[in-house]
């Protein structure tokens, strides 16, 4: 497993709550559905080592 470290996170408590009832909707923690976003996001981005190479968009 790969090694996990801890980070402090300030962020406005409205965005917070609507985090905190995303995680509830989707059956995650809090920790998971933040983590679960921030990997999502650095794959389409293409920022993690273990992306797939994005395809390119279809030209209608």
């Amino acid at each position: 497993m790969a090694e996990r470290k801890s980070y402090l996170l300030r962020i406005d408590a409205g965005v917070l709550d609507a985090l905190r009832k995303w995680a509830e909707d989707d059956l995650r923690s809090l920790n998971g559905q933040l983590e679960f976003l921030l990997r999502k996001a650095l794959r389409d981005r293409r920022r993690l080592p273990d992306s797939p190479p994005r395809e390119p968009a279809a030209n209608p």
